[in-house]
């Protein structure tokens, strides 16, 4: 059966409104095993001819049966498959890639084979074919430290890799002088005598002697067919070559080709493509480095502000909850909130103690009175009684000295801690330390200096503010436990005033321990009119849950704790408040990151820049490695070969720009933190998205460009310039 058969091939070609027919009805078959030489002037159609039986272009009518298949109805996928299984090309201009080793060269088409050898036993068979060619000293070296004759000896192994059945030669010796034009031909004929069928194109007398038969072509048309002999001498050395050849080729038909082996293959094309042109890579990838830095740089600044913004919102009170009194009535009439005297230091510890979702439960008795020292004076905002836990609901720290303790609370202690401002309007640049100031004619010594706060959320200074033990407040500066009066112990500044103007001295107030303050009272009179008020009752708790996310945990289990301990029956109401920042924190926290997705998207921005330009740099490669596309179509790359390759390459680029632009995003962060002194907190989830996110530009704005090469014709690549 005939190899290739041909009848009636037309070839027209449409160039606007005009038609040019190139072939005029060819018929033509060609035996396995034939040397053929396709004769022909310029312009007769003889290369057309050949790109035809080549599958590289398909004819406008005809049949065209290569081994019995029909080709002419083959799909561009199954023409590529045909090619490389079936078919090699000797180009004139020997259509090698640049900057590519010659054993590279000649692997070239394995990329693409249906063959199921290994790479190292490809490796194997290329290098033998090498030495088979006589370039075995020539396995690295590139086409630009080759001469054009072993440039054509490459071509020529390369077209021997897949081991096809029959092999195209176009002008093999139109680039050559003729000593190596001979060399060439001598391969040619070596070949045919091994059994390859070759078509030589050629317009050469001389050339077109080396092969058995000579097909005339003119206008289109088969003119005339010649028959002739030719012998070819062998050496013993040139024996052992072609032994050797057969041996690597068999051993190409066994072994397997896993997915795994044939994606690392795939990945191994993409990355010789990219290392053929390194600075437009590095140049590629600028862009993605820039946009996954400035991802990385502004999540952690954001991360970093917002976690600034929280520990502020937390300093300020974010997380404490405030208990306060309900509100007392006598007569049908209201005194407002905070005016009922049920809660107690107990009810603070029994918080702190029992409710698991609270971190710190403090009671706190409030004043508002001029503070002395010596010719100085000044009313703070806040004198508070409370306890040292206070300090630990406020996540308040000391500036200067120490706090005071449990058991000057105990001892009803004549200590306190001052504020920064307070500090500042009464010593000035002085140290307050072991000094005393008067409150309400009561010395208190100071302990200790508070750190800054600054405002409060409310905007009142937080620094502004005396600490003491909530005793000392209670008994020794408001008087309620002389005075017996209902009032609570936040008493209004003009109740001060008149209270500050008694006479009695603290030995009056406080007489020995022995000395009872209220007269022990008989079991019956306890039992016949019990005292409802034991006049330590406390303004209000302040509570630290134990984070934000607790509070609600927290504000139930308070209630439920204080409404058991003041024995509310089911249907009374709550003889309590208890007060949250949740609606502040929730618009702080609003804030914090709101801008931090300003910040990031602001980085998304400079990513998608980023990827618009790998799109238009691989749009720019596609154009410049169109012939080198043509080329591998030519071997016998499928399209979707094609767009796989330029695919992962883009992918490549964008992962390692992904991966510089970590570190960059990482330097970028930590030089902020050092030099502007800007908070930054390491985002992990941002260096993860930040790959993510690159690959997926890789695949988004690298499918185009793949898509538009995978979509190029073979013949028209081949022939851009």
């Amino acid at each position: 059966m005939a190899l290739v058969i041909l009848e009636d091939i037309l070839k027209v070609y449409q160039l606007g409104e005009t038609s040019m027919s190139v072939l005029r009805g060819v018929s033509l078959s060609i035996e396995p095993g034939e040397f053929v030489a396709l004769m022909g002037s310029s312009g007769s159609g003889k290369t057309t001819l050949m790109n035809i039986l080549g599958c590289l272009d398909h004819p406008t009518s005809g049949r065209y049966r290569l081994e019995g298949r029909e080709v002419t109805a083959m799909d561009p996928d199954q023409r590529a498959l045909l090619r490389n299984q079936k078919l090699g090309f000797v180009f004139q201009n020997f259509n090698l890639l640049p900057r590519t080793s010659a054993l590279d060269n000649v692997l070239m088409p394995l990329t693409y084979s249906g063959w199921r050898g290994s790479d190292g036993e490809g490796r194997a068979w290329a290098e033998a074919l090498l030495q088979r060619v006589g370039l075995g000293d020539r396995l690295h070296h590139e086409p630009s430290q080759l001469s054009g004759g072993q440039q054509q000896r490459v071509a020529i192994a390369r077209a021997l890799v897949n081991d096809p059945a029959l092999l195209f030669a176009d002008e093999p010796t139109g680039n050559l002088d003729s000593r190596t034009s001979e060399e060439v031909l001598r391969i040619f004929q070596e070949l045919n005598r091994e059994g390859v069928t070759i078509l030589l194109v050629t317009h050469d007398q001389a050339v077109a002697r080396y092969a058995k038969r000579i097909v005339h072509i003119r206008d289109g048309l088969v003119e005339t067919e010649k028959a002739q002999e030719f012998s070819i001498p062998t050496t013993a050395r040139e024996d052992e070559a072609q032994a050797a050849a057969a041996t690597a080729r068999a051993q190409t038909r066994r072994g397997g080709l896993s997915a795994m082996e044939s994606g690392v293959r795939m990945i191994s094309t993409a990355l010789g493509g990219l290392r053929r042109n390194i600075m437009r890579a590095a140049l590629t990838t600028l862009g993605i480095v820039i946009g996954v830095a400035a991802v990385i740089a502004m999540m952690e600044i954001g991360r970093g502000s917002s976690v600034s913004i929280q520990q502020t919102i937390a300093s300020m009170g974010a997380n404490t909850l405030l208990i306060r009194p309900g509100a007392a009535a006598s007569g049908g009439i209201s005194f407002g909130a905070g005016s009922s005297m049920n809660l107690t230091p107990e009810d603070a510890e029994a918080i702190g103690r029992e409710v698991s979702a609270v971190r710190a439960a403090a009671p706190a008795v409030r004043a508002r009175m001029q503070v002395i020292y010596g010719n100085r004076n000044w009313v703070p905002n806040e004198i508070l009684g409370t306890t040292p836990v206070y300090l630990n609901v406020r996540e308040w720290t000391m500036s200067e000295g120490g706090p005071f303790t449990e058991q000057d609370v105990r001892h009803v202690g004549k200590v306190c801690l001052l504020g920064r401002t307070v500090a500042r309007e009464l010593f000035e640049n002085d140290s307050p330390i072991g000094k005393e100031v008067r409150i309400n004619n009561v010395p208190l010594k100071v302990l200790g200096v508070l750190s800054a706060k600054g405002a409060s959320m409310m905007g009142w200074d937080q620094d502004d503010v005396i600490l003491a033990p909530w005793s000392t407040v209670k008994y020794r500066l408001t008087r309620t436990a002389v005075a017996g009066s209902n009032q609570t112990s936040s008493t209004s500044t003009s109740s001060t005033s008149s209270t500050s103007a008694q006479t009695t001295s603290t030995s009056d107030l406080y007489p020995g321990k022995r000395a009872n303050l209220y007269p022990e009272r008989s079991a019956a009179q306890a039992a016949n009119t019990p005292m409802p008020i034991r006049f330590t009752n406390i303004d209000r708790i302040h509570v630290a849950a134990v984070s934000r996310e607790t509070v609600g945990a927290a504000i139930e289990g308070i209630t439920a704790l204080l409404r058991e301990r003041h024995r509310l029956a089911a249907e009374e109401p709550d003889d309590f408040n208890i007060r949250d920042m949740a609606e502040i924190t929730r618009a702080m926290s609003s804030t914090a990151t709101m801008m931090t997705r300003l910040l990031l998207a602001v980085a998304l921005i400079s990513l998608i820049v980023g990827g618009v330009g790998i799109m238009n740099i691989m749009l720019v490669s596609v154009t410049e490695r169109t012939r080198e596309i043509g080329l591998r179509m030519a071997v016998g790359a499928r399209g979707q070969s094609i767009l796989q390759q330029f695919l992962a390459e883009s992918v490549i680029l964008c992962f390692c720009g992904g991966a510089v632009g970590i570190v960059v995003g990482r330097g970028a962060s930590m030089l902020v933190r050092s030099f502007l002194k800007l908070p930054t907190e390491l985002s992990l989830d941002a260096i993860v998205a930040a790959v993510l996110v690159s690959a997926t530009v890789g695949i988004v704005f690298g499918y185009y460009p793949a898509w538009k090469a995978s979509r190029l014709d073979p013949i028209n690549a081949l022939r851009y310039e």
